[in-house]
């Protein structure tokens, strides 16, 4: 018997964009584990230093830290932790 899981079932995938030294980067890995751990539910987390690819620093050098939820711009610069939440409330 074959077992198809729901794209809802899948945990929510957050990809924080940041680099060394930013202030904000920091408020915004406290903000996200903060929401996290009020959830108690599984969303697998990735943070990316932008230094580490010429594209990204291109693509996001000015706006981080950037927040993606499930590979959607979610936010930039800082994280409203009642929005990120409700967005990981939602199912996918």
């Amino acid at each position: 018997m074959e077992t198809r899981h729901r794209l809802k079932d899948v945990p929510h995938r957050v990809t924080l964009y940041s680099k060394p030294g930013c202030h904000l980067c920091d408020d915004a890995r406290t903000a996200i584990a903060d929401v996290i751990g009020r959830l108690g539910a599984s969303v697998d987390v990735d943070e990316i230093d932008i230094l580490s690819d010429p594209v990204l620093q291109e693509r996001y050098g000015e706006e981080i830290p950037v927040v993606l939820i499930d590979g959607k711009m979610h936010t930039y610069w800082r994280v409203d932790q009642a929005r990120l939440e409700k967005a990981l409330k939602e199912p996918r």
